[in-house]
């Protein structure tokens, strides 16, 4: 192709100074059509370089391109439709019907007509034939509309011959297949057809379910014939015809359907699955039963009101207590539950009713698999019945627990047996736990041992794990201390030694957290009454223990605070108006304070007896300040983990405590230099070097009583019970200093430049010995700041496919690592296909960069590393309705890992960003699974919320408990980059001097420490004449954007001069101006179609912002300043004013923010080097995982390793 060139961001189609002529760009990879600058849908062609919006032709081709938008759009909407409901096997007649309700949006809504098709038939008919099915579904022009069209068109039909009439020139994109080991293949060839390479040389079987089309992911009914028949359902298992709602249309042998089939298919599509919120099953108890049962052998134990025997017979079948049984379910279309009989009885007072307790699997189904689960695959979950009837029993099951082989990691790679999956109705097996809410799949727990030997006949091994867990739960008091009882506002208090709360001992001696709002403070930097950044807003909430505690998330700061509005010139601001419904984006108006901090004075409770409610223990503790609660000056320069010590001493109820804290006076510290890394290795550590006094709001030196607190021996006179507490306190160090972990060997896998990587190094968990990246510039950055690490530039696929071949080294000569070798797999697959603002993500380019992720669990399965992490977008959850998620779950339950998945909030790990990603963690058998890291950061409420996930009607949350606040404030823009210097727009001088010494712990934390270091990469995208007016123009207020511009001609600093924005028409919405002055600015804002005659350009507010700001939220944040208190959006790979993420201008400098800038939202250390443009350097920075996240994560996975050493290992 050929034409002009133009900018991005440039405003005018029209030829001018900024045109740059260009000649045989291509070879065109692709086309599609897409939404752009929110103006119109355009033209995009995909090359090898880039790609290419099509703006405007050129008189010549103007009616060309007019015939080419016919064709393209009318193409567009019967692929669209026939991709989607192919099997309806849709005739001609529904085919126009959904033709007639489509426009032609570039050619002013142009509807599309029969006669337009009949125009085009031949080029539809080319791209549908062109286009490839699934394997074993006839060609979609095949299909009866097609076939119509076909014959409309005046050709002859031959379905053999159809789709080799059409010569269709194919392009080579370079995206080459993804290289699968014979397991993941056999899991993912449904899904990723065409993607995958055919290592094994096998095919689909073609009368085999493809497991992965919205009808094979529907639950069996329950309810037509066919459910009826199958054993899962009471049925006699004769049949294998599969449900009539579920009946696949990939299926190359179809069953023989009935002529309703479409009817059940279309009814399907509008209803939810059966079992979507079905998360306990209740068995069916039947009143009256005409079964015989008899009672066999000897009763084993009788107490008063029941007798207990080990075997029953039920219409001549034997049942023995431990063997496995089904049982009818309460639901018709629910399958029977398969339980283990752990003890039955009858019952002397129910007329000697016949009842068993059952210890129930959960169905693979049940879980967050879904349809894609084993059918034969159960797991154990703690989830009992008590009191069964004897006569809901079905028949006997035979379960079997499958053992992981202690040298499973030798069988990376290798092919896979089949077994059969179909549910026979009492064939099972287990190997894995899995717990319901989290989606956590682990290892099988070891059973605990009766605690009553007296009843041993009534125990239930799964009922003492979930006791034991609910008794960890409720706060305990133990050793009570001798003597005279005090008397509080007339209640009796008592004093007691320690308090025993999920695994923690609370005492004397001991730091606690204690939930925001627990202690009230006189003098403040900050009212206790304003959240971080809340100067101009205000919010109450009371502190009231009886209410507080089961609404800490639906208090009062957790609702959207609008702008005040001020009035304004409507004539000189016309757009000022559409503010008033919206939110301060980007602002920590509803970000909660962090955690307040006590030190334990003493542990009392009301009343007597170690049976003391939870609601009726108190603590007494010195409280602590912050900084920001005390009268300094700087509050937001000191440390994020520093506290005033106080000699104030107050009680409060133990309902208030979060978790302990482990609080050291700063002599105490270890390394006194490096403070900041012994902050940064636990979030709990806190310290304190001077004291406060409220009353004078004064600070003085810490007194003498206080001087011992943290040190490792304990100190004179705080011996009682304080060497205990100590140990509880500093368990995690403890622990770490008696286990001896080197880094583990980490390959990183779509590597970029190392977010994730160098974060996992600085928690001391990997040492990156490989990575894998095919971007060149990404992969220099990746090799400036990991010198040790071998970086292969290439694809990853061609990589895997040589070893699997068998090669010890790649072509340039880099040796490739070796079985055993890799201990962490780490790596975030491409997320563009995943994107929920990529339009076209179905398309087979999108398909190639969804199956990275295959690739990533096929090195995974060669490899078999210790520990798996995997990031992606949030999107990843639900693409597919959660499909790609429950088959890389099920390929890593099938190599016999432990995984879980959940979604993570940066904002939530100590940087200024909003930043939603879903991690997947999976553990070698044998090692602990790693919880997901409590957040170490306050964060906005509103940014922080939907982290839980809904896949299938079920909800799954990521297990973290502070949800409302954290250990620390929240980290502000002014934390991460009130250091830097000032610099225009435009600036590209790679190293110059701070403006200023680091102001904030953050900036200490990311600064190298060496006064004579330069900054470096503070450089800025240089924005064209006509942007940089309108930057200038955006008030340096906070939740300032494009709606602030003024409507004015100015002189651009090319020479030329801007235009005045005209409103020519009525706003249907929003009606006219307090004047009377027009809103519209074309006509459809009066509900007419668009005209490309309303088009303006060259004005400072852009057109096309109040042409479509209506139907997309006002454009809220486009051209948008971040504020100084607040937090960035989510970073993006290209900084843009008109982006998705518009709000990207500095908060009091006329430019976007610069690399630097970014990286510091991101959390990246001044060090860290970035290599190419500057436009290269923002998509690395944009597409990396945040440090400190990664830092977090890989502490948790310490901690979750070093517990693991203490423990027997299957693996050397």
């Amino acid at each position: 192709m050929s034409g002009y060139l133009k900018s991005i961001c440039s405003d005018s189609s029209e030829i001018d100074e900024e045109s740059l002529p260009v000649k045989d760009v291509g070879p065109i990879l692709q086309w599609c059509i897409r939404s752009f600058d929110g103006n119109k849908n355009c033209i995009t062609l995909s090359t090898k370089s880039g790609e290419f919006n099509l703006i405007k032709p050129s008189p010549e081709y103007t009616p060309l391109m007019n015939n080419m938008y016919e064709r393209i759009w009318l193409t567009k909407v019967v692929v669209d439709y026939i991709q989607e409901y192919f099997y309806l096997y849709p005739n001609y007649k529904d085919l126009l019907k959904i033709l007639r309700g489509h426009t032609i949006p570039y050619l002013d809504n142009k509807k599309i007509t029969e006669e337009m098709l009949h125009k085009h038939a031949q080029f539809v008919c080319d791209q549908v034939a062109s286009l490839k099915p699934k394997k074993d579904v006839e060609p979609w022009i095949t299909l009866p509309c097609m076939r119509e069209l076909v014959k409309l068109i005046g050709n002859k039909f031959d379905k053999t011959e159809s789709c080799t009439k059409i010569s269709y020139k194919k392009v080579d994109k370079k995206a080459t297949k993804a290289t699968t080991t014979p397991l993941v293949q056999k899991t993912f060839e449904s899904l990723f057809t065409d993607q995958l390479d055919k290592t094994n040389g096998k095919r689909i079987s073609k009368s085999k379910r493809c497991g992965v089309c919205e009808a094979c992911q529907l639950p069996d009914c329950g309810r037509c014939k066919t459910c009826r028949a199958m054993p899962k359902f009471g049925g006699n298992g004769l049949t294998k015809n599969a449900c009539v709602k579920r009946l696949c249309p990939n299926l190359t042998v179809k069953q023989k359907i009935s002529a309703n089939y479409s009817k059940h298919i279309a009814a399907d599509r509008k209803r939810q699955r059966i079992l979507d919120v079905i998360q306990f099953i209740e068995p069916k108890r039947r009143k009256f039963s005409n079964k015989n049962i008899k009672w066999i052998g000897e009763p084993i134990q009788v107490d008063a009101t029941k007798v207990y025997y080990e075997r029953v017979k039920v219409d001549g079948r034997e049942f023995t207590v431990g063997e496995f049984v089904t049982v009818e379910t309460a639901q018709p279309n629910v399958p029977s539950l398969v339980a283990r009989v752990t003890y039955m009885w009858k019952d002397v007072r129910l007329n000697n009713k016949e009842y068993f307790h059952g210890q129930i699997f959960i169905r693979a189904s049940e879980t967050v698999l879904g349809e894609v689960g084993n059918a034969r695959e159960v797991f154990l979950g703690d989830r009992c019945y008590h009191g069964l009837p004897i006569s809901s029993i079905l028949r006997k099951a035979y379960v079997e627990k499958r053992e992981t082989p202690k040298n499973w990691f030798k069988f990376g790679g290798k092919e896979v047996d089949e077994e059969s999956i179909e549910d026979d109705g009492k064939t099972y097996f287990y190997q894995k736990y899995y717990e319901m809410f989290t989606a956590r799949f682990e290892d099988l727990p070891d059973d605990p041992e009766c605690p009553n030997v007296y009843r041993k006949y009534r125990f239930c091994p799964s009922c003492e794990r979930t006791m034991r867990r609910q008794i960890k739960a409720i706060p305990q008091v133990f050793g009570e201390i001798a003597g005279k009882p005090e008397i509080v506002n007339g209640i009796i208090r008592t004093k007691w030694t320690y308090v025993k709360w999920r695994d923690n001992d609370y005492k004397k001696g001991c730091g606690v957290f204690l939930r925001p709002g627990t202690f009230k403070f006189k003098n403040c930097s900050i009212s206790p009454d304003k959240s971080i950044g809340q100067k101009k807003y205000k919010m109450q909430y009371k502190s009231k223990w009886q209410k507080k505690y089961k609404r800490q998330n639906k208090s009062k700061g957790n609702k959207n605070l609008k702008m005040k509005k001020i009035k304004v010139d409507e004539e000189m601001y016309p757009e000022y108006y559409r503010k008033s419904d919206n939110y301060l984006r980007g602002s920590n108006i509803n970000t909660r304070k962090p955690f307040c901090v006590g030190y334990i004075d003493a542990v009392t409770a009301a009343g007597y007896g170690p049976l003391v409610p939870p609601h009726k223990i108190y603590l007494r503790v010195n409280m602590l300040y912050r900084p920001e609660n005390t009268t300094s000056k700087f509050p937001h320069q000191e440390d994020l983990n520093v506290v005033y010590w106080s000699d104030k001493i107050i009680e409060i109820p133990f309902l208030a405590v979060v978790g302990l804290c482990n609080l050291v006076y700063v002599d105490n510290i270890p390394q006194q230099d490096k403070i900041h890394e012994w902050s940064e290795k636990d979030p709990s550590r806190v310290y304190f070097r001077r004291s406060f006094d409220e009353v004078s709001g004064r600070f003085r030196n810490v007194p003498q009583h206080a001087l011992d607190i943290g040190r490792k021996n304990g100190g004179k006179g705080k011996g009682k019970g304080k060497g205990k507490s100590s140990r509880t306190v500093e368990q995690s160090d403890a622990e770490s200093q008696d286990v001896k972990v080197r880094p583990l060997m980490t390959l990183d896998l779509f590597a970029g430049c190392g977010g994730l990587s160098d974060g996992l190094h600085r928690s001391g968990l990997a040492e990156c010995k490989w990575a894998v990246e095919n971007w060149e510039a990404a992969a220099h950055a990746y090799s400036l700041n990991n010198e040790n690490c071998t970086v292969f530039v290439e694809d990853c696929n061609k990589l895997l496919e040589a070893v699997l071949a068998g090669d010890t080294h790649t072509a340039r000569g880099l040796r490739l690592p070796r079985q055993g070798e890799v201990e962490l797999l780490c790596g975030g697959p491409p997320c563009q296909g995943f994107s929920g603002m990529n339009r076209f993500n179905s398309r087979e380019y999108s398909n190639f960069k969804n199956s990275l992720v295959v690739s990533f669990l096929s090195f995974c399965d060669y490899y078999r590393p210790k520990y798996v992490i995997l990031e992606n977008v949030r999107n990843f959850v639900t693409y597919k309705k959660g499909m790609v998620l429950k088959l890389t779950m099920r390929a890593l339950l099938d190599m016999g890992y432990q995984c879980r998945f959940g979604v993570l909030q940066a904002g939530n790990y100590g940087v200024p960003q909003t930043r939603r990603r879903v991690f997947v963690l999976a553990a070698a058998p044998g090692l602990r699974l790693p919880h997901f890291p409590e957040p170490t950061h306050a964060f906005s409420l509103h940014a922080a919320s939907r982290l839980t996930t809904t896949i299938d009607g079920k909800l799954f949350w990521n297990g973290l408990m502070w949800d409302f606040s954290a250990p620390r404030r929240t980290c502000t823009i002014r934390d991460a980059m009130s250091d830097l210097p000032q610099i225009d727009n435009g600036a590209n001088e790679l190293e110059i001097e701070y403006a200023s010494p680091p102001k904030s712990y953050f900036q200490r934390t990311v600064r190298s420490g060496n006064d004579g270091a330069k900054l470096r990469d503070h450089i800025c995208k240089n924005a064209a004449p006509l942007i940089q007016a309108r930057i200038v123009r955006i008030p340096m207020t906070p939740g300032s954007d494009w709606r602030d511009l003024p409507n004015i001609t100015v002189t651009l600093s090319d020479g030329t001069k801007s235009q005045v924005l005209q409103y020519r028409y009525d706003d249907k919405k929003h009606g006219r101006s307090s004047s009377g002055a027009m809103r519209g600015v074309c006509a459809c804002a009066a509900g007419r179609a668009c005209s490309r005659a309303d088009k303006q350009e060259n004005t400072l507010i852009p057109w096309c912002l109040p042409h479509t700001a209506n139907r997309h939220s006002n454009w809220a944040g486009l051209y948008g300043r971040l504020e100084w208190e607040g937090y960035f959006s989510t970073t993006v790979t290209d900084p843009e004013p008109m982006g998705k993420q518009g709000r990207v201008l500095h908060p009091d400098q006329h430019r976007v923010v610069s690399v630097r800038e970014c990286a510091r939202s991101q959390g990246f250390r001044d060090t860290f080097l970035f290599a190419g443009s500057v436009q290269d350097k923002h998509r690395q920075i944009g597409n990396a995982v945040p440090p400190p996240l990664a830092v977090a994560l890989g502490l948790e996975i310490m901690k979750a390793f070093c517990h693991s050493m203490t423990e027997t290992q299957p693996r050397p």
